[in-house]
């Protein structure tokens, strides 16, 4: 099948009842297929595939997948500049990279881009499903090793003094922050605070705007920054 928007679909709900909708990125052809099937099997619904960075972007704003599955390497592009391009006109949805490389500097530079997570390739098809299902709630996501590389660059960049005075946030959306950095899904939170998912969604909307921040990934970093790592850590 061509690369775009994918004619077939299987209506599976996951626990909270909500289908996922998936796009995969990867520029060879076989591999982006493959993957795809296989997650169609295990009734992940792919809306779309592309084979590389600007496919995605365009591809993307026309579907608005949940959930983006993508290499960091496009051929001629960058998955890294995807990354950025699809969060920028798709602050909602979530990236996870599905990666040949391990290597440190590319499992930081997806995530400051925005990556919510990071598995090389060599992940087993029952580990890709619990991935794109974690990565759908809100929750970070690496392959074992990897996790604590990104915390410890985290807590690195919290040591560097911010520049200018920090924005003044409610008692409620720093409560709701602290909740986000932690990976909790806004129905989570709302259920917790005792609100709707959709009370949660404004305050997080609102301290990305305050904080200009551009998705939750950033705030889990500006959460690191205020000294909230370990709380992070063990949640």
């Amino acid at each position: 099948m061509r690369d775009g928007v994918r004619g077939h679909r299987m209506d599976h709900q996951d626990g909270a009842g909500v289908t996922i909708t998936v796009m995969v990125v990867d520029d060879h052809p076989i591999w982006r297929e493959g993957v795809a099937r296989d997650l169609t099997e295990r009734g992940i619904h792919v809306v779309a595939t592309a084979p590389d960075a600007d496919a995605a972007v365009r591809i993307a704003v026309a579907t608005r997948p949940q959930v983006v599955l993508m290499d960091l390497f496009l051929g001629a592009t960058s998955g890294v500049q995807a990354i950025a391009g699809i969060l920028a006109k798709l602050p909602a949805t979530r990236i996870l990279v599905l990666s040949a490389s391990g290597e440190h500097t590319d499992v930081l530079d997806a995530v400051k881009a925005g990556a919510i997570g990071y598995l090389v390739k060599s992940a087993g098809a029952d580990e890709l499903l619990a991935a794109v299902r974690r990565t759908a709630e809100g929750i970070a996501v690496f392959t074992p090793g990897l996790a604590g590389l990104v915390l410890g660059e985290f807590r690195r960049i919290a040591g560097t003094p911010a520049a200018g005075p920090t924005p003044a946030l409610t008692e409620r959306e720093t409560e709701v922050l602290r909740l986000v950095a932690k990976g909790l899904t806004a129905r989570r939170i709302g259920e917790r605070l005792a609100v709707s998912h959709r009370t949660v969604e404004s305050h997080v909307q609102n301290t990305l705007r305050k904080l200009q921040l551009a998705n939750r990934v950033q705030l889990v970093r500006y959460a690191l920054e205020q000294g909230w790592a370990d709380e992070w850590a063990d949640d």
